[in-house]
């Protein structure tokens, strides 16, 4: 019998994108802006940092899981707190229910080419997970209905999707979750719901509730909070209960406890997050479909462009890297055809275009 398991023996790890100082190194470059993870150009959330420097001087006393966090969202969302679930960021409450509710002979089942984070955290349990293929880069969820079967125990979705930018609507998920059994778990992974809340087809799970649906939101996109790990979760009280059996004792952090309650305080901040991402992915998807490139309609902070083929889409950033722009090839999530924009200031996404337009003619364009 082996010492590591052939699904983790096989497994990939997370790749984060390229950072800022490696390709200063690699091309020579002093000036870089990063266009690849889907953070906030804007930086954090001055409220946030405000909170996080009044607790310094608490830094060596033990966090309470979270418990205050969690109190402030209930009031926030009118729950009670045992409704409520806080971790270092959204993907460790993922993972604490991927550990919690699988058993060996359970499936999962989601899109393809889904989030990256969700396909390590599948394979690293081992157990089989169906991967539906998309319609027009948006969850099929007819055909995922179709595939439920009586192992199927987890079926994970994320709504607006990353990496293609692309939403289900309310009567779509409506319609679907009256085929999913009671018995089924679904992941409703909502990281990048501020930006398609005000989208009057946009299902907001906190507008209505399934007892076996676990909702996941995180502080990393339009608080811009990636750096300090705190994300949250609302679910049935007895999903919560169980969760909280398995989580780690002393997450999230002190200090990602106090950025969470600051953020959700900063109204003024997300609002100008918001106005400016309106912007930028208006002008980035204009630009770009202007240019003659495919630009995949988002809903998100960013913006996702098919390729004919791999090759053409690893050119594309190639290229832009020697003008100093990060931007995410997605093969390693399984569209190797793609590459993901995250929207950045006015300056930064006026800077992309100007790249595009100096390395591609409109003849180059229409070939790729």
């Amino acid at each position: 019998m082996p010492l590591v398991p052939p699904y983790i023996a096989q497994l990939e790890p997370y790749k984060p994108g390229k950072p800022i100082s490696e390709v200063q190194r690699e091309f020579g470059l002093t000036t870089v802006i990063k266009l690849a993870s889907n953070e906030n150009p804007l930086g954090p959330s001055p409220r946030a940092l405000a909170e996080m420097q009044k607790v310094f001087s608490r830094l060596h006393i033990y966090p309470e899981g979270g418990r205050e966090l969690r109190e402030v969202l209930s009031e926030k969302f009118h729950l009670n707190v045992g409704n409520v679930i806080a971790g270092s960021g959204s993907e460790s409450i993922m993972a604490n229910i991927i550990r919690t509710f699988l058993c060996d002979e359970d499936e999962m089942l989601t899109t393809e080419a889904p989030f990256i984070g969700f396909r390590v955290l599948a394979q690293s349990r081992g157990v089989k997970t169906t991967y539906v293929p998309y319609k027009n880069y948006r969850y099929d969820l007819q055909e995922i209905a179709r595939r439920i079967n009586e192992h199927t125990k987890i079926i994970y979705l994320a709504n607006p999707n990353n990496p293609t930018g692309t939403i289900f609507t309310k009567s779509e998920f409506d319609e679907f979750m009256k085929h999913v059994p009671f018995r089924v778990l679904i992941i409703h992974d909502e990281a990048y719901f501020e930006y398609a809340q005000d989208n009057p087809e946009y299902p907001d799970s906190m507008h209505y509730r399934y007892d076996n649906v676990i909702t996941l939101r995180t502080f990393s996109k339009c608080y811009g909070l990636a750096g300090i790990r705190v994300g949250y979760g609302f679910a049935h009280d007895e999903l919560i209960t169980n969760l909280l059996k398995v989580k780690l004792p002393f997450e999230p952090s002190v200090l990602a406890v106090a950025a969470g309650i600051g953020a959700l305080s900063d109204t003024e901040f997300l609002e100008e997050t918001l106005a400016m991402n309106k912007r930028g992915l208006v002008f980035l998807t204009s630009s770009l479909l202007e240019m003659g490139l495919k630009v995949i309609p988002s809903h998100a902070n960013f913006v996702m462009l098919e390729f004919a083929n791999e090759n053409a889409a690893t050119k594309f950033y190639v290229k832009l890297l020697r003008e100093g722009i990060i931007v995410r090839p997605l093969k390693a999530f399984g569209l190797s055809n793609c590459v993901r924009i995250t929207v950045g200031t006015d300056s930064e996404n006026a800077q992309l275009v100007d790249a595009v337009e100096k390395i591609y003619s409109k003849e180059e364009v229409l070939q790729i």
